[in-house]
């Protein structure tokens, strides 16, 4: 892959730039809810089988969040890697929300199994959004073609 395409100035349009603030934004909002308001409710969602300190789990996550977030709104030249990156997060912590679904876990309002199962769905939807508000699918597409 030509990693030139992950700088390379391209094109975009309001409705992806606004997609991509607002994701960007989305993201700052919740790794600071992270690490301050709702940092119990976070613990929750951490399933039992991962190996890492729930609290630890949920502040480099916030960390992680804030900084995407930052990235997605800040750094435009990057915005195709960022979006790449931000897309591979989503796709990271989807185990997380599997497993608050299969340990019957509550938190944000997610207190049914069928709650937990319909947010597993909206997760490809964050995916697809930081791909595309990104430009990111356009970038891959054009390296399958070199």
């Amino acid at each position: 892959m030509d990693l030139s395409l992950l700088t390379r100035p391209t094109s975009t349009s309001l409705p992806r730039t606004l997609t991509r603030i607002a994701l960007g934004a989305g993201l700052v909002f919740a790794g600071i809810t992270h690490l301050t308001v709702a940092r119990d409710e976070f613990q929750a969602q951490v399933p039992d089988w991962f190996p890492v300190d729930a609290d630890l789990t949920v502040l480099v996550s916030g960390g992680v969040e804030i900084a995407l977030g930052t990235a997605l709104v800040t750094l435009g030249r990057w915005k195709v890697a960022v979006g790449l990156v931000a897309a591979a997060f989503f796709v990271v912590i989807f185990p997380g929300n599997v497993g608050q679904w299969l340990e019957h876990k509550d938190g944000f309002g997610l207190d049914t199994d069928g709650k937990r199962l319909a947010r597993l769905f909206f997760q490809p939807v964050l995916v697809a959004l930081a791909l595309w508000s990104t430009g990111a699918f356009r970038a891959l597409r054009a390296a399958a073609r070199d």
